[in-house]
C-alpha cells in the first residue's frame, strides 16, 4: 500500500499550511483546492479524509501536540481525521504487531476515526499532512485552543487506564509529589529550557516536602543516575516504576535491550505522565511530558512548581556544553541559582 501511496504523493503536493486547503475565486468566495487532494479510487465521493503523519518524529507527547494541532484543522473545515502511523514509521514502530496493529498511535491511543486506513486509501478525497511542526502550531498541550479536540478524541488505550489504576491505589495513598526530572538529552537541547541541576532539584524536593507535608515522592526520570540519587536521598519515600527503561547516556532510541522496546518506551512515559497528574504536588520544567500532564489535569488541586533555568543557546555546539558550564559556575559569574525559590500555582 505505502508504494502506490508515495508514488501519488511525488505527483502532488502534500499539505504544506492551512492557508493551501482554501483558495479565493474571482468573486472573494472559498474554494476547495483541489491541489492539495489525492484521489486513491472513487470511495466515499461525498467526504474529504485528513490523513495526519508524523515520519519519523519525536517524543510521544511531542505526536500529541503535533496531532492535535492538526485535528483542530480537520475540525475547522469539515474534515474526517484519520492517524496514519502504520504506512509512515514513527520512532515508537516496532516490526512486528502490536496488539494486532502495525500502527504505532493505536498502540497507545485509540484512532480519531472510525474509518480504517485500508478505506481511506480507496477513497476520493485525501489530503495528507506534511510531517513539518509549522511556527504556527501550539507548542502547550494545556492551552485551552485543545481542550474541545483533546476531549473529543484523545483516548489512551483502556488496556493503560487499568495499569495506571492499580498503581495509583497500591501505592498512592499517601500525599505524594510528583517529580519530572529530565535528562540525558535535555541537558544540551538547543534552544530548550535548561534542566535542574541534582543540587536544585534535591533542594527543591526538601522545600516542598516540608511546606506541603509530603509524605511519598513520584520520580519520572530517563536517567539512570538520577533515580540513584533519589533512592540514596529520599529511600523512605520514593516511588518509581521500575522497569522503565534509564541510562545515563542518550541512547534509548539507538539500541534495543529489550524485546517491544520502542513500544515499552512510549507505554512507560505514558503511564508515568498520567501518575505525575495524579500527584498532590508537582515540579516540572517546560516540556511536553509535563505540559501533558498538566493538561489531564487529573488532581484539580494539584499545586505546581515550576523550575526556570532560563534556555540553553540556539547553537548547537555551545548548547552542547553550555548547561555543564553554568552547572559548576558560581552564580555571580553565570552559574545556575543553587537554592530554587518555590511558587505554586494550581
Amino acid at each position: 500500500m505505502l508504494n502506490n501511496i508515495k508514488k501519488i504523493i511525488k505527483k502532488k503536493l502534500t499539505l504544506e499550511t492551512p492557508e493551501l486547503i482554501f483558495s479565493n475565486d474571482e468573486n472573494g468566495n472559498k474554494n476547495l483546492n483541489h491541489s492539495q487532494i489525492l484521489s486513491f479510487g472513487n470511495d466515499n465521493p461525498d467526504k474529504i479524509f485528513y490523513v495526519i503523519k508524523r515520519t519519523p518524529g519525536t517524543g510521544l507527547f511531542s505526536n500529541v501536540v503535533f496531532v492535535l494541532n492538526h485535528l483542530l484543522i480537520a475540525e475547522k473545515f469539515g474534515f474526517i481525521p484519520i492517524i496514519d502511523m502504520e504506512n509512515y514509521k514513527t520512532i515508537y514502530s516496532e516490526k512486528k504487531k502490536i496488539f494486532n496493529t502495525n500502527n504505532s498511535w493505536e498502540y497507545y491511543f485509540n484512532n480519531v476515526s472510525k474509518f480504517k486506513l485500508k478505506e481511506v486509501y480507496s477513497s476520493k478525497k485525501v489530503i495528507i499532512t506534511s510531517d513539518k511542526f509549522f511556527n504556527f502550531f501550539e507548542y502547550d498541550m494545556e492551552s485551552n485552543i485543545f481542550q474541545g479536540v483533546l476531549n473529543k478524541y484523545l483516548k489512551i488505550k483502556s488496556r493503560f487506564n487499568k495499569i495506571i489504576k492499580k498503581i495509583y491505589k497500591k501505592s498512592f495513598k499517601k500525599k505524594t509529589l510528583g517529580v519530572h526530572f529530565r535528562g540525558t538529552s535535555y541537558k544540551q537541547s538547543a534552544g530548550h529550557p535548561f534542566p535542574a541541576t541534582p543540587c536544585q532539584m534535591i533542594n527543591l524536593v526538601k522545600k516542598i516536602i516540608k511546606n506541603d507535608q509530603i509524605t511519598k515522592i513520584f520520580l519520572s526520570t530517563e536517567e539512570r543516575k538520577y533515580l540513584e540519587i533519589f533512592k540514596k536521598e529520599f529511600p523512605d519515600k520514593l516511588i518509581y516504576i521500575n522497569s522503565c527503561y534509564r541510562s545515563n547516556k542518550n541512547d534509548a532510541f539507538k539500541i534495543y535491550p529489550r524485546n517491544n522496546h520502542r513500544y515499552k518506551l512510549g507505554r512507560e512515559i505514558l503511564i508515568e505522565t498520567f501518575l505525575l497528574s495524579k500527584c498532590d504536588s508537582f515540579i516540572y520544567l517546560n516540556s511536553n511530558v509535563s505540559s501533558a500532564a498538566m493538561a489531564f489535569n487529573l488532581n484539580k488541586n494539584q499545586k505546581r512548581y515550576k523550575i526556570d533555568n532560563g534556555f540553553n543557546s540556539k547553537n548547537i555546539f555551545y548548547a552542547m556544553f553550555l548547561w555543564h558550564v553554568k552547572k559548576n559556575l558560581p552564580e555571580f559569574l553565570g552559574g545556575f541559582k543553587k537554592n530554587i525559590k518555590i511558587h505554586s500555582s494550581t
